[in-house]
């Protein structure tokens, strides 16, 4: 008898299975990492979370819906992270829950599975896990997008036109490329006989409707906060500068995507005895819309990206990695053919095995070992729970009052913002940014500034100190670090502005 590998078998047989316990086992560690390793939120989660506790229809972080969800998750999990981490692993199994849908759709569940697992080696190594905020949540929204414009335009599924309305009303609520990636799906409905036979019925008019209503408010907010400004087109002598930006853009993104050339060349004949016959995995042929379909919505938003970013000069690519890379796995299903073979299936096994594990164990390896080499600090090593209840205390017990803004420095801050009374976050360098408190009620309501202590007297910045002429430094706190290393304790500097009247 001819052997067969057991996970072969179930993708034979219980495609949707392998794709649920794949997605799942990668959430899993994921917030395994951030229970065990992480003691604050990464990358600029903290501020997020000090932006949603306000409610705000609109700020300079983008349009509010993930500062909203993030603030919701974050209340209903009592005060802890843990809520807005599970929050960002939903995002992720949404994700490719409807990919592995559009997937089926396109060539059948056998290969759905691994467009599946393809586009997750992709999303590993491009896109945050943990850090929640516009480019996480986009990730599901797009996804349910291609899914239900395929059922509308290929599977000529008029129902699917609510979902459709709703999705792209919350995705003009989650990321400014909103604009840019339903264009991509005006271009490609109007460029297609199957998509120029949808426009013509009255469900798209009702969709409009409703994508109208949901995204009002916001574009009420962005009218009258006058921050629609015309990108401007970079100057002739700047053309070969934005060209370079470009091009570094467009590596990352390849560079990104390099486990699937990896596992393509590793599953090529280059590596397999002769005579021997590897499994088979199939799907019925694909028809030339839904191929046109996948091509498009593979490389269009890629290089539509990249091409915007680097005019505008933009550090990222617009919507994010993970958002235009999506549909990269599903690309290269569909090239491969009718039917694909599985050499080597144990060899590729660990290959994908270690792309996808390969981002959670470099932050491991990071928190442990990077702390020792005397190099930059990892901000999620600070222990944002013992900085917050100190402050919080230290307020109540000197003024008798509950500490109700902090400002200073603005990770600082928005770590001491997070604690169970919430106090809100005053940037008091960029006062505009945060409209709900200015220097005059921050002076009222008294509060903490704090800032980074460079001496044992704890003198305060001189940009600070120009801010708040009046504050008296207190003696610097020193917090440990999760893993200290050879790094010097945490010292943080503050003052107390007391509340007036007492």
């Amino acid at each position: 008898m001819r052997f067969t590998s057991l996970v072969i078998e179930l993708i034979r047989a219980r495609p949707r299975l392998i794709v649920w316990i794949a997605v799942l086992l990668q959430a899993a560690m994921w917030l395994f990492v951030a229970l065990v390793f992480y003691r604050s939120p990464p990358g600029t989660l903290a501020t997020l979370l000090a932006f949603g506790r306000e409610y705000q229809v609109g700020t300079d972080l983008g349009p509010p819906l993930p500062v909203w969800l993030a603030d919701i998750a974050y209340r209903a999990a009592g005060g802890h992270m843990f809520g807005v981490y599970v929050l960002a692993q939903l995002c992720e199994v949404a994700t490719f829950i409807a990919l592995y849908h559009l997937s089926r759709a396109v060539v059948g569940s056998q290969q759905a599975v691994l467009a599946v697992l393809l586009t997750m080696t992709v999303l590993a190594f491009s896109s945050p896990a943990l850090d929640f905020g516009p480019l996480v949540l986009a990730r599901p929204l797009w996804a349910l997008l291609l899914l239900h414009s395929w059922q509308i335009i290929g599977q000529g599924r008029g129902n699917a036109w609510f979902a459709w309305s709703i999705e792209a009303g919350l995705l003009l609520l989650t990321t400014p490329a909103a604009v840019f990636l339903l264009l991509l799906l005006v271009v490609f409905a109007v460029a297609t006989a199957g998509g120029r036979r949808t426009l013509r019925a009255l469900d798209p008019l009702f969709a409009l409707i409703v994508v109208a209503v949901l995204a009002l408010p916001y574009a009420v907010w962005l009218m009258r906060a006058e921050t629609l400004v015309l990108p401007t087109l970079p100057e002739v002598a700047e053309l070969n500068a934005r060209a370079l930006h470009a091009a570094w853009l467009l590596g990352g993104l390849v560079l990104g995507a390099a486990a699937i050339p990896a596992l393509t060349f590793l599953n090529s004949g280059l590596f397999v005895a002769k005579g021997e016959e590897a499994p088979i995995i199939y799907r019925p042929p694909v028809e030339p819309l839904a191929r046109n379909f996948v091509y498009f919505f593979a490389l269009a938003p890629a290089l539509g990206a990249v091409l915007i970013s680097g005019l505008l000069g933009l550090d990222a690519v617009v919507g994010g990695a993970g958002v235009v890379l999506v549909m990269s796995g599903l690309a290269v299903v569909v090239v491969a053919g009718d039917l694909i073979a599985m050499r080597r299936a144990r060899m590729l096994r660990m290959v994908w095995a270690a792309a996808v594990v390969a981002p959670a164990a470099g932050v491991v390896l990071a928190v442990l070992f990077l702390p020792w080499t005397g190099a930059n600090e990892i901000a999620t090593s600070m222990p944002a729970r013992a900085i917050s209840d100190f402050f919080d205390d230290s307020f109540a017990r000197r003024t008798n009052h509950r500490l109700r803004a902090v400002a200073g420095e603005t990770q600082l801050a928005s770590l001491i913002a997070l604690h169970s009374g919430r106090p809100h976050l005053f940037i008091d360098a960029e006062p505009a940014r945060t409209p709900w408190i200015n220097q005059a009620k921050f002076s009222e309501t008294g509060g903490v500034v704090v800032w980074r202590a460079s001496d044992t007297a704890g003198t305060p910045p001189p940009d600070i100190l120009k801010r708040f002429p009046g504050i008296v430094p207190e003696v610097p706190r020193a917090f440990e670090w999760l893993v200290t290393g050879r790094q010097q304790l945490l010292r943080i500097g503050w003052a107390i502005v007391r509340p007036k009247g007492t």
